[in-house]
């Protein structure tokens, strides 16, 4: 049964294919095969073999996976994959496909001041005999940050990251940089080019890493919401955590964005981005006497010669020209910005992409003395310190909107640009970044996500060359660093964390660390309010998950939710049929013969659940989860709900929970009952509560 519904996800699979690529034209395809009988007793020699006889020309041969999907990678014209599809073995075609790439405080802001303290001394065992297998650009392995000075030999191979001794952009942010797990070892497998990544080869990279014996895979490329049956990387993580790997990867940076996230599958840790306390201080003054602060890692203020510093000022969108409020290249021709500072837009117009270095350079070219980026509306609060090549600051929406009044209501607008430095301590902190992609998930409503968040704004981080402006003289001495921002900055931290988690706990499944990290996670700031979101409302659970991770209490969680690999299985078939779960499962799997599990059953450590039309208010909804014990004995927990609407009440059954013994489990059931309905989603906590430990999970109902 399962052979016949095969036969037709391939032929699908293979027409889909089929209609992307012109006659005649050479393309690579991601082929999916059979596995050979007994295959896991297979030479990886043998598998090659058996691969190759699909291939009209061995040499086109691209990859060949072994660990993580069942196939390989080839390049085929649109004849030869048809006539592919017929061979016996053949399962599916999916074209190729190319996605976008999406520190020195951050230990400290995490609550890690011993190891700030121990790195600067190279005493610290954080991650010591974890591997962390980074799929990324590349590194140059040079740098200090990769230095293995003092490293213990290999196991029997930003998320790790030796110390190094002042670190700095520019002369901000200076410090000993760290990883979360200094004694980790780091590999890295180059999947990207300086632009993009090609799902073939990331699908080698997670191949190469597990067959190397990676603990811990961190992935911040992009991506988009799709079926996990024709999501390659989903399908690549999950083959990763059926052998015991950990898998983080980012959840995009489409925020504010309703259901941006991506990377959603429940067997991946989606890592969001949110601040930290510090900022690097560039003030903008206005000829009025107004003082608005933003930043930028480049603190000179702008001066022509002995002049004045106080410019002209004027807004990029004078020029007349289509978006060139954005300050896009030659956005500035015909416009006199000589000596001024220029104003543009944060963004940079439908179908386009610039940065705002990029932003700075254009204005430099054309002469301007210095520039500030203004924050429209969706940005808000969140500001980023570039390393600008000219006098700069990102200033956000509040303080965008005084400028703009100013310059439009002023006949001979001037502004000047103060360097601050670099500041510690700021607040709110953390808060949710603009760009951090938001839930609910798209494919999995009843799986909340993104799951936690970790800094991603202005992190500092190796980096291959010298940044900021043109320098006369040599470059500065030491090594090189850059400020960066994203959820490609959050995930190495979060990778870091798990490493850190997995060298204590070396016998804990990926479920088991990714629910310590999920629930000691911290739903308030560094001053104990509500993480606030760009806007400095209160942040939802779609955007900041769990809430801020917390390292120290990662490693002794009390409690924990596990899920075994098989469990996907069931999850699985809960959303689509045999022929599906069996591509992404890699071997055949009859759905009517595997206990399926709803969503909202899987024994996650978040809850996300649904009232349908036209329920009837009499009956509740109940989700069942099962805990084990991993904290101190004997040990009682008490439940307490926090539910912020009184149109929903929460029972936990049974409400206590005595444990005497290590890895003990014991099961317990949530039930909501809703008043009524709204088209609104409540959201709120279950805590299970002891004298020692707090274990939280995030609640998330959905009223009709």
């Amino acid at each position: 049964m399962v052979s016949s519904k095969l036969s037709v996800l391939s032929l699908l699979f293979h027409l889909l294919a089929v209609a992307a690529v012109a006659d005649g034209e050479l393309a690579t395809f991601i082929i999916h095969v059979q596995p050979q009988e007994h295959q896991a007793l297979a030479s990886a020699d043998n598998r090659d073999a058996w691969y190759r006889s699909f291939l009209p020309d061995a040499g086109r041969l691209v990859h060949a996976y072994h660990h993580v999907a069942s196939g390989f990678a080839a390049r085929l014209t649109p004849e030869e994959l048809d006539a592919m599809s017929a061979t016996p073995g053949f399962v599916a075609a999916v074209p190729e496909e190319s996605y976008e790439l999406h520190t020195t405080h951050t230990p400290s802001f995490l609550g890690l001041d011993s190891l700030q303290a121990q790195v600067a001394n190279n005493g610290s065992d954080r991650g010591a005999g974890v591997i962390v297998c980074m799929l990324d650009t590349g590194i140059f392995p040079t740098h200090p940050s990769f230095s293995d000075a003092g490293m213990p030999p290999p196991p029997p191979s930003t998320a790790a990251g030796a110390a190094v001794h002042g670190a700095q952009v520019l002369g901000q942010a200076a410090g000993v940089a760290a990883g979360m797990a200094p004694r980790a070892h780091v590999a890295m497998y180059k999947v990207c080019n300086e632009t993009n990544c090609f799902v073939s080869d990331i699908l080698a990279g997670v191949d190469a890493a597990v067959g190397d014996g990676c603990d811990v895979i961190s992935m911040s490329i992009g991506g988009a919401s799709m079926p996990y049956y024709q999501d390659s990387m989903a399908m690549a993580a999950f083959g990763a955590v059926e052998k015991g790997v950990f898998v983080a990867m980012a959840a995009g940076n489409s925020g504010p964005n309703a259901s941006s996230v991506v990377h959603e599958a429940p067997w991946i840790l989606t890592v969001a981005a949110s601040t930290m306390d510090r900022t690097i201080r560039a003030t903008v003054r206005l000829g009025n006497g107004v003082v608005l602060d933003g930043e930028s890692a480049y603190q000179q203020q702008p001066r022509v010669s002995a002049g004045p510093t106080f410019h002209p000022l004027v807004h990029a969108g004078d020029s007349g020209r289509p978006y060139a409020e954005f300050c896009g290249n030659d956005s500035l021709d015909g416009l006199d910005v000589k000596g001024k500072i220029v104003l543009c837009e944060y963004g940079s117009g439908p179908g386009r992409s610039m940065s705002i270095i990029l932003k700075g350079e254009v204005v430099r070219r054309a002469g301007g003395a210095g520039m500030v980026v203004l924050n429209n509306f969706a940005q808000g609060y969140t500001t980023r310190a570039a390393a600008h090549v000219l006098p700069a600051s990102h200033v956000d929406y509040a303080a965008a909107t005084a400028i703009r009044s100013y310059v439009t209501s002023t006949a001979s607008p001037t502004a000047e640009i103060l360097a601050g430095g670099t500041l510690l301590g700021t607040s709110p902190a953390p808060s949710m970044a603009f760009f951090s992609s938001r839930g609910p998930s798209l494919q999995n409503p009843g799986i909340l996500k993104p799951d936690v968040t970790g800094p991603g704004v202005n992190v500092l981080a190796a980096w291959p060359f010298q940044v900021g402006p043109p320098t006369a003289g040599s470059p500065l001495p030491g090594p090189t660093f850059n400020v960066d921002s994203g959820t490609s900055m959050s995930t190495p931290h979060l990778s870091g964390i798990a490493a850190f988690v997995k060298s204590k706990h070396p016998d804990w499944s990926p479920a088991a660390i990714k629910s310590a990290i999920m629930t000691t996670a911290d739903a308030t700031d560094r001053a104990g309010n509500r993480i606030l979101d760009e806007q400095r409302a209160p942040a939802g659970l779609f955007a900041a998950g769990a809430g801020h991770v917390n390292p120290e209490k990662a490693v002794d969680p009390g409690l924990v939710y596990d899920i075994a690999a098989g469990d996907y299985v069931g999850f699985l078939c809960g959303l689509y049929d045999s022929k599906n779960v069996s591509l992404i499962a890699r071997r055949p799997v009859d759905c009517s013969a595997v206990s399926v599990i709803p969503e909202s059953m899987l024994n996650y450590p978040s809850i996300s659940l649904a009232f349908r039309h036209g329920w009837n208010r009499s009956a509740p909804v109940t989700v069942e989860r099962k805990v084990k014990n991993v904290g101190k004995l004997p040990s009682v927990y008490y439940a307490a709900v926090d539910v912020f609407d009184d149109d929903v009440t929460v029972a936990v059954v049974p409400n206590q929970m005595v444990f005497s013994k290590v890895n003990e489990e014991q099961r317990f059931k949530v039930v909501v009952w809703a008043r009524r309905n709204g088209g609104k989603v409540v959201q709120g906590a279950l805590r299970w509560v002891s004298d020692t430990y707090t274990v939280r999970s995030p609640v998330s109902i959905s009223l009709p």
